[in-house]
């Protein structure tokens, strides 16, 4: 199976909260999208839209490396923050270009960190006035949904119910 290494490029430590494996490890698609979490049908599509370019043996089945894992954990970290297909293809496209991108691509990854911050902003919102009416239904909270913030969302939430009735 894998080996596990330190990383020893910017593009292996690119995801430190992954493995880093073997730069001469070989993995079959079934095997790759396991560890990526993913379906082979997502892999394969990456690879259609021009995402992913991963190699294939004598027999044309695809070999993922260690580079390849860790793109498609990169593609599909930037999907769970809602990255559209096209700005990921625009992100990559702008990496293939070279290093002279380099500040194009933070002025689109620091862009799309601020929407993703004030959507947990507003899901932070959202759960506290679920918070509020689980308390009102009498359910309980665990110790680490409460506090500050949550108390004054609560408090707004009181005054706007009893306001409307």
């Amino acid at each position: 199976m894998a080996v596990l290494t330190a990383p020893t490029t910017l593009d292996e430590a690119t995801l430190p909260v992954m493995p880093q494996l073997d730069r001469n490890v070989s993995l079959s698609i079934a095997e790759a999208a396991a560890m990526v979490g993913i379906t082979d049908h997502t892999l394969r599509y990456y690879e259609r839209i021009g995402l992913l370019d991963v190699p294939r043996d004598h027999a044309g089945r695809r070999c993922y490396r260690a580079i390849d894992i860790a793109r498609a954990v990169f593609i599909t970290r930037l999907r769970v923050t809602d990255m559209s297909i096209a700005l990921i293809q625009r992100y990559f496209e702008l990496v293939e270009a070279g290093p002279h991108t380099e500040p194009e691509r933070l002025a689109l990854l620091e862009e799309h960190r601020g929407e993703v911050l004030r959507r947990m902003d507003n899901l932070q919102i959202a759960l506290a006035a679920i918070d509020y009416k689980i308390e009102v239904y009498g359910g309980s909270l665990s110790e680490d949904s409460c506090g500050p913030f949550h108390d004054a969302v609560a408090q707004q939430m009181r005054a706007t119910e009893q306001a409307i009735g």
